[in-house]
């Protein structure tokens, strides 16, 4: 499912280029700053925004988006509802002003298309490369070299740094693998971006590098699967102690880690059966944890339920479960159709690798909630829909 288009005089050349420039610059420096400052992210991106609805205002026109936006903003307008019927209605709607960065999708598409979107990758590789070679130093000089301390990079918590550094090797493997020209950066800073992850022992962005990198391999050709095993393999021998035993400890029924994840499965189940439809609000999760917490979980709260589906279905109900579920569904068969139509199928690649990553490490950490991760995703789903608007006589019309 693809946005609607209709041919319609693009102005935008000959009335706003000062402003289309404009953007696109504030959309380099917003991507590029996403894996460095929340804080200079979030300055960026309502720059970008600000300016996007000007470009709009002065072309006097609607905005437009890829047709997956429809479920996200259902997504959205469901979380608002949950909030209203939260038992703390403050604290969920503060907690929704997150839905802001939803207008990514349409911003990007309109920012970034033609052939902005291909150089944006460049800039969220290069800019990921740094982030691990620091993140490398800080494991190797610094000490962050043990689970109370990990490399973060110039983040505020590891596993938002572990969630990018994924997304970014995403990217890159796309690149290396499907893509025609320009693949020596990305297979010279390759190495540094999988130790990076490595160091950061987060077992869950593991996981989804692993799932999306096979995904790419079979996209490519399906013998490439069999590399998978071996480059694990290299892993397991070549890397330090810490992460073998924290590798095997994912097996571990006795994990402590992996028992609070049980505890965390059940109180998720105990308030979706207490609150199907609404679920008990947004950021309402830690203030009633206590309430369902089970006597053998290790934790006495956490701030979420560690897994995406979960978490959902317990802070937003079911219905925006459902929603969820569509939202995702729609974008994977909207890709896979971008990627079997056009020939350069890097873009279509890296956003069907990044909604794999999202979805199998979301099954042990509520990814989709880190404000820093669910930006860049978000730019990496759209940027195929961007890529493939004409630049030039033609202008879609509002999914």
């Amino acid at each position: 499912m693809t946005a609607t288009t209709m041919s319609v005089t693009d102005t935008r050349e000959a009335a706003t280029p000062g402003l289309d420039k404009l953007a696109a610059a504030l959309l380099f420096g917003f991507v590029a700053s996403l894996q460095v400052s929340i804080a200079a992210a979030g300055i960026l991106l309502s720059a970008m925004l600000v300016c996007w609805v000007a470009i709009l205002v002065t072309e006097r026109r609607w905005p437009s988006a890829p047709a997956f936006f429809i479920p996200l903003a259902a997504y959205g307008a469901m979380t608002l509802i949950s909030s209203v019927f939260s038992s703390d209605r403050v604290t969920s709607l503060t907690d929704s002003k997150q839905l802001v960065l939803l207008a990514i999708v349409p911003a990007v598409y309109e920012i970034a298309r033609g052939k902005r979107a291909v150089n944006v990758i460049d800039v969220i590789v290069s800019v990921g490369a740094a982030s691990a070679a620091f993140g490398i130093i800080q494991y190797g000089l610094l000490h962050y070299d043990n689970l109370g301390q990990r490399p973060q990079g110039t983040l505020s918590h590891y596993m938002t740094y572990s969630g990018l550094l994924m997304l970014v090797i995403c990217t890159a493997v796309a690149r290396l693998v499907f893509g025609s020209r320009n693949r020596t950066w990305p297979a010279l800073v390759m190495p540094a971006l999988v130790v990076a992850l490595s160091l950061t022992l987060s077992r869950n962005a593991w996981i989804g590098a692993c799932v999306a990198v096979g995904l790419l391999f079979i996209l490519k050709d399906f013998r490439l699967a069999g590399l998978l095993p071996v480059i694990v393999a290299v892993l397991v021998v070549v890397a330090p102690e810490g992460f073998v035993n924290r590798l095997t400890s994912t097996f571990d029924a006795q994990d402590p880690s992996n028992q609070d994840r049980f505890a965390m499965m059940e109180i998720g189940a105990k308030m979706v059966r207490d609150h199907p439809l609404v679920g008990v609000g947004p950021n309402m999760v830690p203030r009633l944890y206590e309430q369902y917490r089970p006597d053998y979980a290790i934790n006495k709260v956490n701030p979420h339920l560690h897994n995406v589906p979960l978490q959902i279905a317990a802070e937003r109900g079911l219905p925006a479960l459902g929603i969820w579920i569509w939202l995702i569904g729609s974008l994977t068969i909207a890709l896979f159709r971008l990627f079997r139509r056009q020939q350069d199928k890097v873009l279509a690649a890296t956003a069907l690798a990044a909604v794999v990553a999202m979805l199998a490490a979301g099954l042990f950490e509520y990814n989709f909630g880190d404000s820093e991760f669910l930006m860049l995703f978000l730019v990496l789903v759209t940027l195929p829909f961007a890529a493939a608007r004409s630049d030039g006589a033609t202008a879609p019309h509002p999914a």
